[in-house]
């Protein structure tokens, strides 16, 4: 192979390495807020929000291909964007 071949292969190897590891770290803070927010009051649609992006992140059927991890992060963080919303709501409801 070429040097460019070599570079090219290495920069798309640094890319997948790059959002394994934030998918990962985004599933780690997922698991992790769930955890807290367990006995917070918090609907049953934020708990399937949950499920289903536990569920999506480990899939065979994704929007793109496997080794990008776009869709997966996306999905990611929308979960943890609602139940970060829930948690809050559920801090408001407890106040009055």
């Amino acid at each position: 192979m070429h040097t460019e071949s070599w570079m090219v292969v290495a920069v798309v190897a640094v890319l997948v390495a790059v959002t394994v590891v934030l998918a990962g770290m985004l599933t780690v803070r997922l698991v992790k807020a769930r955890r807290l927010l367990r006995d917070a009051g918090i609907p049953a649609t934020n708990k399937l929000v949950f499920w289903g992006a536990l569920i999506y992140l480990v899939s065979p059927v994704d929007l793109l291909p496997d080794p990008i991890l776009l869709d997966d992060i996306g999905i990611l963080l929308l979960a943890l964007r609602s139940l970060q919303a829930a948690a809050e709501g559920a801090q408001v409801a407890r106040r009055r």
